[in-house]
């Protein structure tokens, strides 16, 4: 039986004083013993914070990026996957669209980040999605399955036991749009019969996510489909009570 998981990315946003509250506004709002999981991704800077005020919580932290390389070395800018586990992260995105457009990273690059995470402990979120121009082409699984097939060559089966895949159709994301949940099933269920392709009991237990523009008003609705077990929220995880009430709609 899969559990649902909520994931919250704060992206590039706050400072140590509106983190502070929010955190501490989450504990006071999401229960001891959810039914769910949740995670949120507060920017690196304020990873050690998050880590420390949520302590004690059922609260699970992540990182929203990760380097590719094994080992330390000169690669300014960068941290790696032992990093992250030492500072307490439990989780990481690798492949939000984001990183992917601005900042070049390929379905090759997202896959070994994939891997250096799962090295190290950490539990990757591999997000893939398409964009508008191509939904509109008809190309959504032909784009989404290339983005996999970098997985899959790096990936044994037995590793990507250790993964969770979000889905988000790039138009979507902070537009105020939203798949419809037949839309994001029928992606969803695509997905799963990717994996289920390399192993049966793998892709029945793997955990989909979907994120672009998801709230409380939204959620229920998603989350209520066959193959959506819970979602990667982006703006509405920055006000605890919206964050809370999609936690209690993933339940």
């Amino acid at each position: 039986m899969r559990s649902n998981l909520v994931a919250g990315n704060w992206k590039m946003c706050g400072d140590s004083a509106s983190i502070g509250k929010l955190v501490a506004n989450l504990k006071a709002l999401l229960p001891a013993e959810p039914g769910v999981d949740i995670a949120v991704f507060p920017p690196s800077v304020y990873i050690v914070q998050v880590v420390g005020g949520l302590a004690g919580s059922p609260v699970g932290v992540g990182a929203q990026n990760v380097c590719e390389q094994p080992k330390d070395g000169a690669f300014t800018g960068e941290v790696s996957a032992a990093m992250l586990a030492d500072a307490g992260c439990r989780y990481v995105i690798v492949g939000h669209s984001e990183r992917r457009a601005m900042y070049e990273d390929s379905s090759e690059r997202v896959a070994q980040k994939a891997s250096q995470a799962l090295v190290q402990g950490l539990t990757p979120i591999i997000c893939v999605g398409e964009t508008e121009a191509q939904r509109d082409d008809g190309s959504t699984l032909q784009v989404i399955a290339g983005q996999l097939d970098a997985v899959f060559a790096v990936l044994s089966a037995e590793a990507m036991r250790g993964i969770v895949v979000a889905y988000e159709p790039v138009w979507a994301i902070g537009t105020g749009k939203t798949a419809t949940p037949s839309q994001a099933q029928e992606v969803h269920a695509f997905i799963r019969a990717l994996f289920a392709k390399k192993d049966e009991l793998l892709a029945k237990g793997l955990r989909i996510l979907y994120g672009g523009s998801v709230k409380a008003a939204n959620a229920g609705e998603l989350f209520a489909q066959a193959d959506i077990d819970g979602g990667l929220v982006g703006g509405a995880s920055l006000d605890a009570q919206e964050f809370s009430a999609i936690c209690r709609a993933a339940e």
